[in-house]
């Protein structure tokens, strides 16, 4: 019993995010950018700037009273906290304390003292902290108790200067009260009589009122307050350190690297996930190829022992095998998005060595025209046997052109190997070609085709008709998503199915090779070509398009 291959599914939202974070981790060049960045921001404030120390002091204020330990005094009357904390930075308090420092030897002017100056109030305390920041340790401890002690001097002085002009209103009401006093003693001289001891009377408890205000004053603790700390001079720079900021510039440089990052991977048109390409392609992933150092030019893998490059493709070889789309025709075209087909065929060859394993009769078509190569790459990965190959009679191709290919302990199928023709469109939708395919309808038998980039020509596209299985051979971060898009629309309204994608990543030093053959080829499209440019034959007029009006809707015989 054979099951279809479906696609991904839908992924929870844990699932999605370790996605998107192994995405942001694709750009590590500009996550370290980031990281670097931050720690020479670091390293710079750290060193660049100047050491400063600041000095720290601590002043309790108190309102003034006749009796501080009396029943009910409270040390908060009368204070508004915010307003003292206000009156502290005054150019009041600035200009006293530059007087007292000038007279110790430290000119410096009112508003570049207080410009180093922080004064705040602890939480449900009536406590002001004086912080000074100097360029000194001396300096800092000095100019810090010289402010606290020029807020205390005028805060007492204010509450004296108060007390002075309340005493002097009750004393003018107390002169003429006096002398209405003196002049009622000398009527009460000459006549005693009851009106006028008894205005005499009032007028002395008035003056005795007045004369106790005026000595409730003078009796008044004016103290403004008590210096509780007293600021001494720092003995270690005022700041978080090199290590600390070299700590904070490698966190706020990371989070620029992963903001560059994500911001890199919204405008990337490339393919952002294994379920992005999925979606795009409309197809499943049948397999990832993994990165393996093999001999330079060697395509076969399958044959090589303890290679986990041929368990990869033996495993994309049963999934196929089981896939109902696929067993009922059997035919497999395998081809590239753009550009580079070397994947592609690697990705053919080592199929074909897969179901040969398999015990099928496997025949590997190379339609790639314009540029072949399999039967020298062959020559090359057969561990110094040549293939046998049988030449056939002269004429156009695919004639003469079958050949047997040894697999080492795995079997052999037959290859047709591409040759440069003059009409690529031609040979490809020829009667030779389709009766080739149609050997896929013999019990056994698998047909592979290994065909040009399929948005790079229409070679791919005329053979639909007759090979509707696809598989498509990409670099999930080469290939972007409107390509897929393209290649589905383009299979499907050829009348084929893509069965699925296998996905390869490159080694380094292949993928800069790749993008610089990328540019080059680019450089020679706009030049209007140049040596190596690719030949399409005398006949082409180098429009992939024109595959499609030479395509043969005659099916082969043999197929319904």
């Amino acid at each position: 019993m054979t099951h279809s291959i479906r696609a991904l599914e839908e992924q929870d939202e844990p699932a999605l995010l370790r996605d998107q974070f192994r995405q942001l981790l694709r750009y590590r060049s500009l996550l370290a950018a980031g990281v670097v960045v931050g720690l020479l921001g670091g390293g710079y404030l750290a060193l660049a700037g100047e050491d400063t120390y600041t000095a720290t002091g601590e002043v309790q204020v108190r309102t003034a009273t006749a009796d501080p330990f009396a029943t009910g005094a409270s040390a908060d009357k009368g204070i508004n906290i915010g307003s003292e904390r206000q009156n502290a930075v005054s150019d009041t308090v600035g200009t006293l304390a530059a007087q007292t420092l000038a007279e110790q030897g430290d000119p410096v002017l009112p508003g570049q003292l207080l410009a180093g100056l922080q004064v705040t109030n602890p939480p449900n305390t009536l406590t002001l902290r004086f912080s000074y920041t100097g360029s000194t340790p001396a300096q800092a401890g000095v100019r810090a108790e010289a402010l606290a002690n020029a807020y205390l001097a005028h805060r007492k002085a204010r509450t004296e200067e108060s007390i002075a002009n309340m005493a002097i209103g009750y004393r003018a009401q107390l002169e003429p009260l006096e002398d209405k006093r003196d002049l009622l003693e000398q009527q009460i001289g000459a006549d005693e009589a009851d009106d006028v001891s008894s205005a005499r009377a009032s007028l002395i408890v008035s003056i005795s009122e007045l004369t106790r205000k005026i000595s409730e004053l003078k009796a008044l603790d004016t103290t403004p307050g008590y210096l509780n700390k007293k600021p001494v001079a720092p003995t270690r720079p005022t700041g978080a350190g090199l290590p600390l900021l070299l700590g904070l510039g490698g966190v706020l440089g990371l989070a620029l690297g992963l903001l560059l990052s994500w911001v890199r991977l919204v405008f990337d048109p490339a393919v952002r996930s294994t379920r992005e390409l999925v979606r795009s392609l409309g197809a499943p992933l049948l397999g990832t190829l993994p990165r393996e150092r093999t001999a330079t030019g060697s395509l076969l893998a399958i044959g090589r022992g303890g290679s986990r490059l041929a368990e990869e493709y033996r495993a994309v070889a049963f999934r196929l095998a089981y896939d109902p789309a696929f067993a009922q025709s059997r035919r497999l075209l395998v081809t590239a998005p753009r550009d580079d087909n070397t994947a592609a065929a690697a990705a053919a060859v080592n199929l074909a060595a897969a179901f040969a394993e398999m015990g099928r009769d496997v025949l590997l078509v190379e339609a790639d025209l314009r540029t072949p190569s399999l039967a020298r790459q062959l020559d090359l990965a057969a561990h110094g046997a040549r293939p046998r190959w049988a030449h056939e009679g002269g004429g156009a191709w695919p004639a003469g052109s079958r050949a047997n290919v040894d697999v080492p302990g795995s079997g052999a199928f037959a290859l047709v190997a591409g040759a440069k023709v003059d009409n690529v469109p031609r040979a490809l939708t020829s009667a030779p070609v389709g009766r080739i395919v149609a050997e896929a309808d013999r019990p056994g038998a698998v047909v592979i085709v290994l065909a040009p980039p399929v948005l790079s020509y229409a070679d791919a596209v005329a053979l639909v008709d007759r090979v509707e299985g696809v598989m498509v051979v990409c670099d999930p971060r080469e290939v972007h998503r409107s390509d897929l898009e393209r290649i589905r629309e383009i299979i499907g309204a050829s009348g084929g199915s893509v069965l699925g994608a296998l996905l390869h990543h490159p080694a380094r030093g292949q993928l800069a090779r790749t993008r610089r053959a990328k540019r080059q080829k680019s450089a020679r499209r706009r030049t209007g070509g140049g040596p190596g440019a690719p030949v399409a034959g005398p006949a082409s007029t180098g429009d992939p398009t024109e595959t499609l009006g030479l395509r043969a809707y005659d099916l082969p015989a043999g197929r319904s």
